[in-house]
């Protein structure tokens, strides 16, 4: 049993799909706190501020696992979008480009605690206009880093893969079976 430190649906379903129990609790961390413009320092200090405020308020006992997921494109951040102008501008950005995802996972218990920052690269081709624009509408956008998921709207533009899915996904889980 852990505890799953992220509302996530999609890295719940990870852990349920690999049959691994555990308890989801959120931890509101304010993102909006880190002053950094790269992709790797941000999502480190990001999972790294989630893991603090949540083990103090949780503890780690069952084990936490906290993880947090940032997009860029050329070299730029493409964060949560605020609202649907900035999604469609940042799903421009992506469209018939090549994409990082990298994950930040930290997991803790009383004997063990790992840290893992993972890349996982994609080449979409040129999103359709009008399917971007019913995909906007669907409001599935929000809350996503990058204002898409790889297993959704961005599937079909897929070109190329370099790394793992889990990853992209938020939850790269064939690191995280080891320490299980």
């Amino acid at each position: 049993m852990l505890t799953l430190a992220s509302s996530s649906p999609t890295r719940a379903k990870i852990l349920k799909d690999f049959g691994i129990e555990f308890q989801q609790k959120g931890c509101n961390f304010n993102e909006e706190s880190i002053d950094t413009d790269l992709a790797k320092s941000f999502v480190y200090l990001s999972c790294k501020g989630k893991m603090n405020l949540c083990e103090q308020k949780y503890g780690i006992n069952p084990p936490l696992l906290c993880a947090d997921t940032v997009v860029s494109a050329n070299d730029k951040i493409l964060r949560k979008a605020k609202n649907k102008n900035d999604a469609k501008n940042i799903l421009l950005k992506q469209s018939n480009n090549e994409v990082s995802i990298l994950t930040c996972m930290m997991y803790k218990s009383e004997k063990l605690s790992f840290i893992d920052i993972s890349a996982t690269k994609y080449i979409f081709g040129k999103f359709d206009e009008n399917e971007m624009e019913r995909y906007l509408e669907s409001n599935e956008w929000q809350g996503k880093a990058g204002a898409c998921m790889v297993e959704g709207f961005c599937k079909k533009y897929i070109k190329e893969v370099i790394g793992l899915e889990s990853n992209a996904m938020g939850l790269q889980i064939e690191k995280l079976l080891p320490f299980l």
